[in-house]
Protein backbone atom coordinates (compact mmCIF):
# COMPACT_ATOMS: atom_id res chain seq x y z
CA UNK A 1 0.00 0.00 0.00
CA UNK A 2 1.65 3.24 -1.55
CA UNK A 3 0.22 5.16 1.81
CA UNK A 4 2.08 3.09 4.00
CA UNK A 5 5.68 3.29 2.62
CA UNK A 6 8.02 6.03 3.17
CA UNK A 7 8.35 8.39 3.09
CA UNK A 8 4.61 8.72 3.74
CA UNK A 9 2.68 10.94 5.19
CA UNK A 10 2.09 10.67 9.11
CA UNK A 11 -0.31 12.72 9.71
CA UNK A 12 -2.62 10.90 6.90
CA UNK A 13 -1.80 7.52 8.76
CA UNK A 14 -3.32 8.64 12.04
CA UNK A 15 -6.42 10.27 10.62
CA UNK A 16 -6.97 7.31 8.21
CA UNK A 17 -6.13 4.35 10.32
CA UNK A 18 -9.26 2.79 10.41
CA UNK A 19 -9.67 2.62 6.80
CA UNK A 20 -6.47 1.77 5.83
CA UNK A 21 -6.84 -0.82 7.88
CA UNK A 22 -10.00 -1.84 6.33
CA UNK A 23 -8.13 -1.74 3.00
CA UNK A 24 -5.52 -4.14 4.09
CA UNK A 25 -7.53 -6.62 5.51
CA UNK A 26 -10.01 -6.94 2.69
CA UNK A 27 -6.94 -7.37 0.00
CA UNK A 28 -7.42 -11.08 0.37
CA UNK A 29 -3.30 -11.24 0.78
CA UNK A 30 -2.02 -14.17 2.64
CA UNK A 31 0.13 -13.40 6.11
CA UNK A 32 1.89 -14.92 9.07
CA UNK A 33 0.04 -13.98 12.40
CA UNK A 34 2.50 -13.15 14.76
CA UNK A 35 1.29 -12.72 18.92
CA UNK A 36 3.18 -8.78 20.16
CA UNK A 37 3.47 -8.57 23.37
CA UNK A 38 4.39 -4.48 23.78
CA UNK A 39 5.70 -3.61 27.49
CA UNK A 40 5.41 -0.04 27.61
CA UNK A 41 6.71 2.67 30.25
CA UNK A 42 4.19 5.26 28.47
CA UNK A 43 1.14 5.00 26.65
CA UNK A 44 1.16 2.68 24.02
CA UNK A 45 -2.04 2.44 22.01
CA UNK A 46 -1.66 4.48 19.37
CA UNK A 47 1.53 3.14 18.71
CA UNK A 48 0.13 -0.37 18.82
CA UNK A 49 -2.80 0.76 16.44
CA UNK A 50 0.13 2.35 13.78
CA UNK A 51 2.42 -0.38 14.10
CA UNK A 52 -0.22 -3.09 13.42
CA UNK A 53 -0.88 -0.96 9.80
CA UNK A 54 2.98 -0.99 8.72
CA UNK A 55 3.05 -4.76 9.71
CA UNK A 56 0.11 -6.24 7.80
CA UNK A 57 1.65 -4.35 4.87
CA UNK A 58 4.47 -6.00 5.43
CA UNK A 59 2.81 -9.80 5.43
CA UNK A 60 2.54 -10.33 9.17
CA UNK A 61 -1.15 -10.11 10.47
CA UNK A 62 0.00 -9.56 14.56
CA UNK A 63 -2.20 -9.47 17.45
CA UNK A 64 -1.53 -7.39 20.54
CA UNK A 65 -0.84 -7.98 24.44
CA UNK A 66 -0.02 -5.04 25.93
CA UNK A 67 0.62 -3.99 29.67
CA UNK A 68 -1.01 -1.37 31.87
CA UNK A 69 0.52 2.19 31.62
CA UNK A 70 4.27 2.17 33.09
CA UNK A 71 3.82 -1.51 34.45
CA UNK A 72 6.59 -3.01 31.85
CA UNK A 73 8.66 -4.29 34.62
CA UNK A 74 6.05 -5.90 36.48
CA UNK A 75 5.09 -7.43 33.31
CA UNK A 76 8.44 -8.47 32.59
CA UNK A 77 9.11 -9.60 35.90
CA UNK A 78 6.04 -11.29 37.09
CA UNK A 79 3.58 -11.67 34.17
CA UNK A 80 0.09 -12.38 34.92
CA UNK A 81 -2.29 -14.94 33.60
CA UNK A 82 -3.12 -12.99 30.79
CA UNK A 83 0.03 -12.60 29.45
CA UNK A 84 0.85 -16.01 30.30
CA UNK A 85 -1.71 -17.56 28.37
CA UNK A 86 -0.82 -14.66 25.06
CA UNK A 87 2.61 -17.01 25.21
CA UNK A 88 4.16 -13.94 22.55
CA UNK A 89 6.33 -14.36 19.64
CA UNK A 90 8.20 -10.97 20.23
CA UNK A 91 8.28 -9.08 23.05
CA UNK A 92 8.84 -4.92 22.17
CA UNK A 93 9.64 -3.03 25.60
CA UNK A 94 8.72 0.50 24.95
CA UNK A 95 10.92 2.53 27.50
CA UNK A 96 12.38 6.18 26.94
CA UNK A 97 14.37 8.64 29.01
CA UNK A 98 11.28 9.54 31.03
CA UNK A 99 12.04 5.59 32.59
CA UNK A 100 15.67 5.74 33.53
CA UNK A 101 14.86 5.87 37.43
CA UNK A 102 17.74 7.78 38.73
CA UNK A 103 20.20 10.41 37.28
CA UNK A 104 23.00 11.75 38.43
CA UNK A 105 23.54 14.62 40.81
CA UNK A 106 26.16 17.50 40.78
CA UNK A 107 27.96 15.90 43.82
CA UNK A 108 28.09 12.24 42.73
CA UNK A 109 31.60 11.30 42.58
CA UNK A 110 32.90 9.18 39.51
CA UNK A 111 32.69 5.99 41.64
CA UNK A 112 28.75 7.16 42.60
CA UNK A 113 27.82 7.60 38.78
CA UNK A 114 29.18 4.28 37.84
CA UNK A 115 27.24 2.44 40.55
CA UNK A 116 24.11 4.44 39.84
CA UNK A 117 24.73 3.41 36.18
CA UNK A 118 25.58 -0.44 36.88
CA UNK A 119 22.10 -0.40 39.59
CA UNK A 120 20.08 1.17 36.34
CA UNK A 121 21.10 -1.46 33.81
CA UNK A 122 20.76 -4.10 36.24
CA UNK A 123 17.24 -3.87 36.45
CA UNK A 124 17.11 -3.62 32.50
CA UNK A 125 19.11 -7.10 31.98
CA UNK A 126 16.97 -8.67 35.44
CA UNK A 127 13.89 -7.94 33.07
CA UNK A 128 15.73 -9.11 29.96
CA UNK A 129 16.22 -12.13 31.01
CA UNK A 130 12.99 -12.88 32.50
CA UNK A 131 11.36 -12.37 29.43
CA UNK A 132 13.41 -14.25 27.70
CA UNK A 133 13.54 -17.64 30.27
CA UNK A 134 9.74 -17.28 30.35
CA UNK A 135 8.82 -16.82 26.73
CA UNK A 136 11.93 -18.21 24.69
CA UNK A 137 11.30 -15.29 22.08
CA UNK A 138 13.12 -12.56 20.30
CA UNK A 139 13.29 -9.02 22.43
CA UNK A 140 12.89 -5.77 21.02
CA UNK A 141 14.21 -3.34 22.97
CA UNK A 142 14.55 0.50 22.85
CA UNK A 143 17.19 2.33 23.20
CA UNK A 144 17.60 6.17 24.90
CA UNK A 145 16.88 9.33 22.88
CA UNK A 146 19.18 12.47 24.24
CA UNK A 147 17.44 14.44 26.81
CA UNK A 148 15.53 17.47 25.85
CA UNK A 149 17.90 19.80 27.73
CA UNK A 150 21.76 20.13 29.03
CA UNK A 151 21.64 21.34 32.52
CA UNK A 152 25.40 21.60 32.00
CA UNK A 153 25.31 22.84 28.69
CA UNK A 154 28.03 21.65 26.32
CA UNK A 155 29.88 19.93 29.27
CA UNK A 156 26.75 17.67 29.68
CA UNK A 157 28.01 15.52 27.13
CA UNK A 158 31.26 14.61 28.34
CA UNK A 159 30.98 15.27 32.40
CA UNK A 160 30.58 12.25 34.38
CA UNK A 161 27.72 13.71 35.85
CA UNK A 162 25.86 14.54 32.48
CA UNK A 163 22.67 13.18 31.59
CA UNK A 164 23.81 12.94 28.28
CA UNK A 165 26.69 11.05 28.62
CA UNK A 166 24.97 9.00 31.44
CA UNK A 167 22.25 8.05 28.75
CA UNK A 168 24.76 7.35 25.96
CA UNK A 169 26.66 5.22 28.56
CA UNK A 170 23.46 3.49 29.50
CA UNK A 171 23.09 2.91 25.71
CA UNK A 172 26.80 1.52 25.16
CA UNK A 173 25.20 -1.24 27.72
CA UNK A 174 22.66 -2.20 26.17
CA UNK A 175 24.84 -2.33 22.99
CA UNK A 176 27.04 -4.83 24.60
CA UNK A 177 24.39 -6.91 25.56
CA UNK A 178 22.76 -6.94 22.10
CA UNK A 179 25.96 -7.42 20.61
CA UNK A 180 26.55 -10.78 22.82
CA UNK A 181 23.12 -12.01 22.84
CA UNK A 182 20.94 -13.75 20.52
CA UNK A 183 17.38 -12.96 19.96
CA UNK A 184 17.78 -9.37 21.50
CA UNK A 185 17.38 -6.40 19.28
CA UNK A 186 18.09 -2.80 19.59
CA UNK A 187 15.22 -0.06 18.14
CA UNK A 188 16.97 2.92 17.82
CA UNK A 189 14.62 5.51 19.17
CA UNK A 190 17.79 7.62 19.45
CA UNK A 191 18.66 8.00 15.84
CA UNK A 192 15.30 8.57 14.66
CA UNK A 193 14.44 11.10 17.50
CA UNK A 194 17.47 13.09 16.15
CA UNK A 195 16.48 12.52 12.30
CA UNK A 196 12.84 13.38 13.09
CA UNK A 197 14.08 16.60 15.61
CA UNK A 198 14.19 15.92 19.03
CA UNK A 199 12.73 19.15 20.24
CA UNK A 200 9.72 18.33 18.28
CA UNK A 201 10.00 14.72 19.19
CA UNK A 202 10.45 15.40 23.04
CA UNK A 203 7.44 17.90 23.00
CA UNK A 204 6.78 17.51 27.18
CA UNK A 205 3.07 18.79 26.58
CA UNK A 206 2.42 15.38 24.99
CA UNK A 207 3.82 13.68 27.97
CA UNK A 208 2.27 16.06 30.44
CA UNK A 209 -1.20 15.80 29.09
CA UNK A 210 -1.53 12.08 27.44
CA UNK A 211 1.59 10.62 29.10
CA UNK A 212 3.14 10.13 24.81
CA UNK A 213 6.88 9.64 25.66
CA UNK A 214 7.22 11.44 22.18
CA UNK A 215 5.24 13.38 20.32
CA UNK A 216 1.28 12.70 18.74
CA UNK A 217 3.11 13.12 14.77
CA UNK A 218 6.06 11.08 15.38
CA UNK A 219 3.93 7.88 16.18
CA UNK A 220 4.07 6.43 12.25
CA UNK A 221 8.11 6.72 12.52
CA UNK A 222 8.46 5.20 15.70
CA UNK A 223 5.96 2.56 14.96
CA UNK A 224 7.47 1.81 11.21
CA UNK A 225 11.30 1.56 12.22
CA UNK A 226 9.57 -0.80 15.13
CA UNK A 227 7.91 -3.29 12.43
CA UNK A 228 11.05 -3.07 10.07
CA UNK A 229 12.76 -5.32 13.05
CA UNK A 230 9.28 -7.51 13.14
CA UNK A 231 9.60 -7.69 9.82
CA UNK A 232 13.61 -8.93 9.20
CA UNK A 233 13.09 -11.05 12.59
CA UNK A 234 10.39 -13.31 10.75
CA UNK A 235 12.08 -13.28 7.36
CA UNK A 236 9.94 -10.20 5.40
CA UNK A 237 13.19 -8.35 4.24
CA UNK A 238 13.50 -8.16 0.31
CA UNK A 239 16.41 -9.52 -1.65
CA UNK A 240 17.49 -7.41 -4.46
CA UNK A 241 17.87 -4.16 -5.47
CA UNK A 242 16.71 -3.65 -9.46
CA UNK A 243 18.88 -0.88 -10.65
CA UNK A 244 17.95 1.66 -13.75
CA UNK A 245 21.40 2.84 -15.03
CA UNK A 246 21.21 6.71 -16.28
CA UNK A 247 20.23 9.53 -14.02
CA UNK A 248 19.76 6.74 -11.54
CA UNK A 249 23.55 5.51 -10.96
CA UNK A 250 24.89 7.96 -13.12
CA UNK A 251 24.13 11.88 -14.34
CA UNK A 252 22.89 11.84 -17.84
CA UNK A 253 22.23 9.39 -20.72
CA UNK A 254 25.13 6.71 -21.36
CA UNK A 255 24.06 6.35 -24.81
CA UNK A 256 23.31 10.35 -26.10
CA UNK A 257 26.36 11.68 -23.72
CA UNK A 258 29.27 8.91 -24.83
CA UNK A 259 30.77 7.78 -21.09
CA UNK A 260 33.21 10.31 -21.02
CA UNK A 261 30.32 12.77 -20.24
CA UNK A 262 27.94 11.10 -17.60
CA UNK A 263 28.44 12.47 -13.84
CA UNK A 264 29.84 10.57 -11.54
CA UNK A 265 33.12 10.89 -9.48
CA UNK A 266 34.18 14.27 -7.51
CA UNK A 267 33.94 16.65 -10.07
CA UNK A 268 30.82 18.55 -9.12
CA UNK A 269 28.55 18.42 -6.73
CA UNK A 270 25.48 16.34 -8.82
CA UNK A 271 28.69 13.88 -9.45
CA UNK A 272 29.58 13.60 -6.31
CA UNK A 273 25.90 12.60 -5.04
CA UNK A 274 26.13 9.82 -7.77
CA UNK A 275 29.22 8.65 -6.67
CA UNK A 276 27.77 8.53 -3.00
CA UNK A 277 24.87 6.34 -4.22
CA UNK A 278 26.73 3.77 -5.73
CA UNK A 279 28.69 3.61 -2.50
CA UNK A 280 26.20 3.18 -0.39
CA UNK A 281 25.02 0.48 -3.04
CA UNK A 282 28.21 -1.15 -2.68
CA UNK A 283 28.10 -1.64 1.06
CA UNK A 284 24.95 -3.29 0.32
CA UNK A 285 26.31 -5.55 -1.84
CA UNK A 286 28.59 -6.27 0.71
CA UNK A 287 26.08 -7.00 3.13
CA UNK A 288 24.51 -9.87 0.79
CA UNK A 289 21.88 -7.55 -0.99
CA UNK A 290 21.88 -8.83 -4.82
CA UNK A 291 22.40 -5.65 -7.23
CA UNK A 292 20.72 -6.00 -10.60
CA UNK A 293 20.41 -4.01 -13.45
CA UNK A 294 17.28 -3.11 -15.37
CA UNK A 295 17.59 -0.15 -17.66
CA UNK A 296 16.82 0.38 -21.66
CA UNK A 297 19.57 0.37 -22.96
CA UNK A 298 22.16 -1.06 -25.39
CA UNK A 299 24.32 -3.73 -23.72
CA UNK A 300 27.47 -1.96 -24.62
CA UNK A 301 26.41 1.38 -23.51
CA UNK A 302 26.10 0.11 -19.66
CA UNK A 303 28.40 -1.75 -19.03
CA UNK A 304 30.75 0.91 -20.94
CA UNK A 305 28.99 3.29 -18.28
CA UNK A 306 29.63 0.72 -15.30
CA UNK A 307 33.11 0.71 -16.24
CA UNK A 308 33.75 4.21 -15.90
CA UNK A 309 36.74 5.30 -13.82
CA UNK A 310 34.74 7.91 -11.55
CA UNK A 311 32.47 4.85 -10.66
CA UNK A 312 32.39 2.79 -7.75
CA UNK A 313 30.20 -0.27 -9.10
CA UNK A 314 31.48 -2.59 -11.86
CA UNK A 315 29.86 -5.16 -14.08
CA UNK A 316 31.17 -8.05 -11.86
CA UNK A 317 29.11 -6.54 -9.01
CA UNK A 318 25.78 -7.20 -10.35
CA UNK A 319 24.02 -10.54 -10.54
CA UNK A 320 22.19 -9.91 -13.23
CA UNK A 321 22.77 -7.17 -15.82
CA UNK A 322 19.51 -6.94 -17.87
CA UNK A 323 20.05 -3.73 -20.48
CA UNK A 324 17.66 -4.16 -23.38
CA UNK A 325 14.95 -2.19 -24.93
CA UNK A 326 12.22 -4.84 -23.16
CA UNK A 327 9.69 -3.84 -20.84
CA UNK A 328 10.90 -3.28 -17.44
CA UNK A 329 8.05 -5.58 -15.74
CA UNK A 330 9.16 -8.21 -18.24
CA UNK A 331 12.77 -7.74 -17.22
CA UNK A 332 12.38 -7.58 -13.26
CA UNK A 333 10.16 -10.69 -14.05
CA UNK A 334 12.62 -12.46 -15.64
CA UNK A 335 15.40 -11.47 -13.37
CA UNK A 336 13.71 -12.96 -10.28
CA UNK A 337 13.17 -16.36 -12.58
CA UNK A 338 17.15 -16.17 -13.01
CA UNK A 339 17.83 -15.41 -9.17
CA UNK A 340 15.01 -18.25 -7.93
CA UNK A 341 13.54 -15.94 -5.74
CA UNK A 342 9.47 -13.94 -5.97
CA UNK A 343 9.51 -10.56 -7.92
CA UNK A 344 7.95 -9.46 -4.16
CA UNK A 345 11.74 -9.67 -3.04
CA UNK A 346 12.54 -6.98 -5.46
CA UNK A 347 13.01 -3.57 -5.21
CA UNK A 348 13.19 -1.54 -8.19
CA UNK A 349 14.53 1.85 -8.15
CA UNK A 350 14.73 4.49 -11.20
CA UNK A 351 14.02 7.89 -11.70
CA UNK A 352 11.56 7.92 -14.40
CA UNK A 353 8.09 7.76 -12.40
CA UNK A 354 6.35 6.67 -15.52
CA UNK A 355 8.75 3.21 -15.14
CA UNK A 356 8.05 3.27 -11.54
CA UNK A 357 4.23 3.45 -11.98
CA UNK A 358 4.15 0.79 -14.81
CA UNK A 359 6.35 -1.80 -12.92
CA UNK A 360 4.59 -1.10 -9.81
CA UNK A 361 1.02 -1.86 -11.73
CA UNK A 362 2.08 -4.99 -13.28
CA UNK A 363 4.42 -6.74 -11.26
CA UNK A 364 2.82 -7.89 -7.84
CA UNK A 365 4.79 -7.40 -4.66
CA UNK A 366 7.55 -5.54 -5.98
CA UNK A 367 8.29 -2.07 -3.85
CA UNK A 368 9.15 0.52 -5.94
CA UNK A 369 10.15 3.79 -3.66
CA UNK A 370 9.52 7.17 -4.45
CA UNK A 371 12.62 9.00 -5.48
CA UNK A 372 13.37 11.98 -7.29
CA UNK A 373 16.55 14.08 -6.92
CA UNK A 374 19.61 12.28 -6.32
CA UNK A 375 20.41 13.50 -3.18
CA UNK A 376 17.56 12.19 -1.74
CA UNK A 377 18.29 8.51 -3.42
CA UNK A 378 20.41 7.43 -0.04
CA UNK A 379 17.54 8.73 2.86
CA UNK A 380 14.54 7.16 0.93
CA UNK A 381 16.13 3.83 0.58
CA UNK A 382 17.81 3.73 3.32
CA UNK A 383 14.69 4.83 5.71
CA UNK A 384 12.38 2.57 3.36
CA UNK A 385 13.91 -0.36 5.97
CA UNK A 386 14.07 -3.25 3.01
CA UNK A 387 17.04 -4.66 4.09
CA UNK A 388 16.91 -3.96 7.97
CA UNK A 389 19.54 -6.91 9.43
CA UNK A 390 18.43 -8.73 12.44
CA UNK A 391 20.78 -11.48 11.77
CA UNK A 392 24.11 -11.70 10.18
CA UNK A 393 26.10 -14.80 8.58
CA UNK A 394 28.94 -15.72 6.90
CA UNK A 395 26.82 -17.24 3.79
CA UNK A 396 25.37 -13.32 3.50
CA UNK A 397 28.44 -12.03 2.72
CA UNK A 398 29.14 -15.07 -0.37
CA UNK A 399 25.75 -14.75 -1.21
CA UNK A 400 26.71 -12.33 -4.84
CA UNK A 401 29.01 -14.84 -5.32
CA UNK A 402 26.53 -17.63 -4.63
CA UNK A 403 23.97 -16.03 -7.10
CA UNK A 404 26.80 -15.19 -9.62
CA UNK A 405 28.12 -18.76 -9.74
CA UNK A 406 24.53 -20.09 -10.45
CA UNK A 407 24.52 -17.68 -13.72
CA UNK A 408 28.10 -19.98 -14.57
CA UNK A 409 25.98 -23.12 -13.94
CA UNK A 410 22.91 -22.08 -16.20
CA UNK A 411 25.37 -21.78 -18.95
CA UNK A 412 26.81 -24.70 -18.68
CA UNK A 413 23.91 -26.60 -18.54
CA UNK A 414 23.18 -25.25 -22.32
CA UNK A 415 26.09 -27.20 -23.66
CA UNK A 416 24.62 -30.41 -22.26
CA UNK A 417 21.99 -32.40 -24.11
CA UNK A 418 21.20 -34.72 -21.36
CA UNK A 419 20.72 -33.05 -17.71
CA UNK A 420 22.16 -36.14 -15.83
CA UNK A 421 25.11 -35.12 -17.67
CA UNK A 422 25.17 -32.07 -16.82
CA UNK A 423 24.54 -32.40 -13.06
CA UNK A 424 27.29 -35.17 -12.93
CA UNK A 425 29.38 -32.61 -14.79
CA UNK A 426 29.03 -29.89 -11.66
CA UNK A 427 31.07 -32.29 -9.25
CA UNK A 428 28.88 -31.96 -6.61
CA UNK A 429 29.53 -33.00 -2.73
CA UNK A 430 26.87 -32.36 -0.18
CA UNK A 431 27.75 -32.08 3.78
CA UNK A 432 24.21 -33.60 5.19
CA UNK A 433 25.26 -33.72 9.05
CA UNK A 434 23.45 -32.85 12.45
CA UNK A 435 23.07 -29.59 13.60
CA UNK A 436 25.98 -27.72 15.11
CA UNK A 437 26.25 -24.83 16.78
CA UNK A 438 28.70 -23.12 13.56
CA UNK A 439 25.56 -23.28 11.49
CA UNK A 440 22.39 -22.53 13.78
CA UNK A 441 22.16 -18.47 12.92
CA UNK A 442 22.66 -19.63 9.54
CA UNK A 443 19.65 -22.48 9.69
CA UNK A 444 17.53 -20.44 11.98
CA UNK A 445 17.54 -17.27 8.99
CA UNK A 446 16.94 -20.02 6.33
CA UNK A 447 13.42 -21.52 8.23
CA UNK A 448 12.33 -17.53 8.44
CA UNK A 449 13.30 -16.94 4.85
CA UNK A 450 12.18 -19.97 2.88
CA UNK A 451 8.67 -19.47 1.50
CA UNK A 452 8.68 -21.69 -2.05
CA UNK A 453 10.40 -24.92 -1.03
CA UNK A 454 8.74 -25.17 2.38
CA UNK A 455 6.35 -27.54 2.97
CA UNK A 456 4.64 -26.39 6.61
CA UNK A 457 6.20 -22.59 6.65
CA UNK A 458 6.89 -23.43 10.11
CA UNK A 459 9.01 -20.54 11.64
CA UNK A 460 11.48 -20.37 14.33
CA UNK A 461 13.26 -17.80 16.75
CA UNK A 462 16.37 -18.45 17.66
CA UNK A 463 15.39 -19.61 21.48
CA UNK A 464 13.64 -22.27 19.53
CA UNK A 465 15.76 -23.36 17.16
CA UNK A 466 18.07 -23.60 20.37
CA UNK A 467 15.71 -25.92 22.12
CA UNK A 468 15.29 -28.43 18.59
CA UNK A 469 19.10 -28.37 18.50
CA UNK A 470 19.38 -29.42 22.24
CA UNK A 471 16.09 -31.98 22.34
CA UNK A 472 16.66 -35.73 21.75
CA UNK A 473 13.68 -36.01 20.40
CA UNK A 474 14.04 -34.65 17.35
CA UNK A 475 16.29 -35.84 14.22
CA UNK A 476 17.78 -33.01 12.64
CA UNK A 477 19.90 -32.29 9.59
CA UNK A 478 21.48 -28.99 7.63
CA UNK A 479 22.60 -29.57 4.17
CA UNK A 480 25.52 -27.56 2.50
CA UNK A 481 25.99 -28.22 -1.22
CA UNK A 482 29.25 -27.84 -2.72
CA UNK A 483 30.37 -28.10 -6.64
CA UNK A 484 33.02 -27.07 -9.14
CA UNK A 485 31.81 -23.20 -9.11
CA UNK A 486 31.67 -22.58 -5.53
CA UNK A 487 30.14 -23.08 -2.26
CA UNK A 488 26.53 -22.23 -1.82
CA UNK A 489 26.50 -22.83 1.86
CA UNK A 490 23.69 -24.44 3.88
CA UNK A 491 20.60 -24.56 1.47
CA UNK A 492 18.19 -27.06 3.15
CA UNK A 493 17.22 -28.23 6.19
CA UNK A 494 15.28 -30.34 7.90
CA UNK A 495 13.69 -31.40 11.11
CA UNK A 496 11.73 -34.18 12.32
CA UNK A 497 9.86 -34.95 15.77
CA UNK A 498 10.17 -38.60 17.22
CA UNK A 499 7.43 -40.39 18.45
CA UNK A 500 8.06 -44.17 19.20
CA UNK A 501 9.02 -45.58 15.84
CA UNK A 502 7.14 -42.64 14.01
CA UNK A 503 9.24 -39.11 12.76
CA UNK A 504 6.45 -36.51 12.01
CA UNK A 505 8.35 -34.16 9.43
CA UNK A 506 8.30 -30.69 11.40
CA UNK A 507 10.28 -28.67 8.90
CA UNK A 508 11.35 -29.39 5.20
CA UNK A 509 13.23 -26.59 3.49
CA UNK A 510 15.29 -25.96 0.63
CA UNK A 511 17.11 -22.63 -0.95
CA UNK A 512 15.41 -22.58 -4.70
CA UNK A 513 19.16 -21.08 -5.76
CA UNK A 514 19.74 -25.23 -5.61
CA UNK A 515 16.42 -26.10 -7.05
CA UNK A 516 16.58 -29.13 -9.62
CA UNK A 517 19.82 -30.42 -8.41
CA UNK A 518 18.46 -33.42 -6.39
CA UNK A 519 19.71 -31.67 -3.11
CA UNK A 520 16.39 -32.96 -1.81
CA UNK A 521 17.18 -36.08 -2.95
CA UNK A 522 20.35 -36.67 -0.91
CA UNK A 523 18.62 -35.51 2.17
CA UNK A 524 15.84 -38.04 2.20
CA UNK A 525 18.68 -40.46 1.23
CA UNK A 526 20.06 -39.32 4.66
CA UNK A 527 17.42 -39.18 6.45
CA UNK A 528 16.29 -42.40 5.89
CA UNK A 529 19.68 -43.15 6.77
CA UNK A 530 18.96 -41.47 10.43
CA UNK A 531 15.97 -43.30 10.79
CA UNK A 532 17.23 -46.56 10.49
CA UNK A 533 19.64 -46.26 12.73
CA UNK A 534 17.59 -44.65 15.36
CA UNK A 535 14.68 -47.72 15.01
CA UNK A 536 11.89 -45.21 13.39
CA UNK A 537 9.53 -47.24 10.90
CA UNK A 538 7.84 -44.43 9.18
CA UNK A 539 8.02 -41.27 7.87
CA UNK A 540 4.78 -39.06 8.12
CA UNK A 541 4.85 -36.07 6.02
CA UNK A 542 2.51 -32.73 5.88
CA UNK A 543 2.13 -30.10 3.51
CA UNK A 544 -0.28 -26.88 4.38
CA UNK A 545 -0.27 -24.73 1.45
CA UNK A 546 0.39 -21.30 1.45
CA UNK A 547 0.28 -18.41 -1.73
CA UNK A 548 3.69 -19.22 -2.05
CA UNK A 549 4.86 -22.95 -1.59
CA UNK A 550 2.62 -24.22 -4.55
CA UNK A 551 6.33 -26.04 -5.73
CA UNK A 552 5.76 -28.14 -2.79
CA UNK A 553 2.83 -29.49 -3.26
CA UNK A 554 3.46 -32.94 -4.59
CA UNK A 555 6.88 -32.98 -3.08
CA UNK A 556 6.40 -36.30 -0.72
CA UNK A 557 4.49 -37.94 -4.08
CA UNK A 558 8.22 -37.74 -5.59
CA UNK A 559 9.53 -39.32 -2.73
CA UNK A 560 7.94 -42.23 -2.69
CA UNK A 561 4.83 -41.38 0.15
CA UNK A 562 1.89 -42.49 0.36
CA UNK A 563 -1.03 -40.02 0.29
CA UNK A 564 -3.47 -40.30 3.11
CA UNK A 565 -5.44 -37.50 3.52
CA UNK A 566 -5.65 -34.12 1.39
CA UNK A 567 -8.27 -31.22 2.57
CA UNK A 568 -7.99 -27.56 1.84
CA UNK A 569 -5.99 -27.22 5.11
CA UNK A 570 -3.25 -29.79 3.40
CA UNK A 571 -2.62 -33.09 3.47
CA UNK A 572 -0.76 -35.77 4.89
CA UNK A 573 1.82 -38.49 3.30
CA UNK A 574 3.24 -41.36 4.93
CA UNK A 575 6.59 -43.69 4.17
CA UNK A 576 7.12 -47.26 4.88
CA UNK A 577 11.44 -46.85 5.82
CA UNK A 578 12.00 -50.12 5.18
CA UNK A 579 11.18 -50.21 1.58
CA UNK A 580 12.75 -47.17 0.37
CA UNK A 581 15.18 -46.99 -2.50
CA UNK A 582 18.30 -44.13 -2.62
CA UNK A 583 17.24 -42.02 -5.10
CA UNK A 584 20.19 -39.51 -5.46
CA UNK A 585 22.70 -40.24 -8.07
CA UNK A 586 24.33 -37.16 -8.57
CA UNK A 587 25.64 -36.04 -5.33
CA UNK A 588 28.28 -37.05 -3.35
CA UNK A 589 27.05 -37.09 0.12
CA UNK A 590 29.84 -35.96 3.14
CA UNK A 591 32.72 -37.61 1.11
Amino acid sequence: MKELEYPFDSAYIMKKRRSLKKSLLADGAARVKKKIAVLGGSTTNDIVSIMELFLLNCGIEPSFYQSEYAQYWQDAMFPDETLSAFAPDIVFIHTTNRNITAYPSVSDSRDDVNVLLDTEFARFEQMWQSVSERFKCPIIQNNFEMPLYRIMGNRDSFDHRGRERFISRLNEKFYDYADTHDNFYINDINYISAQYGLKSWSDPSYWNMYKYALCFEAIPELAFNTANIVKSVFGKNKKAIALDLDNTLWGGVVGDDGVEHIQIGQETGVAQSYYEFQTYLKAQRELGVLLTVCSKNDEENALAGLRHPEGVLRPEDFAVIKANWENKDRNIIETAAALNILPDSIVFVDDNPAERAIVSAQVAGVSVPEINSVEEYIRVLDRSGFFDITTFSDDDLKRNEMYKANAQRAMQQAAFGNYTDYLLSLDMKAEICDFTPMYLQRITQLTNKSNQFNVTTKRYTAAEMEAVFNDDGYIRLYGKLIDKFGDNGVVSVVIGRKDNDVLHMDLWIMSCRVLKREMEFAMLDTLIDKCREQGIKTIMGYYYPTAKNKMVKELYGTFGFAKISEDEEGSVWQLDVDGYEKKCSVIAIND
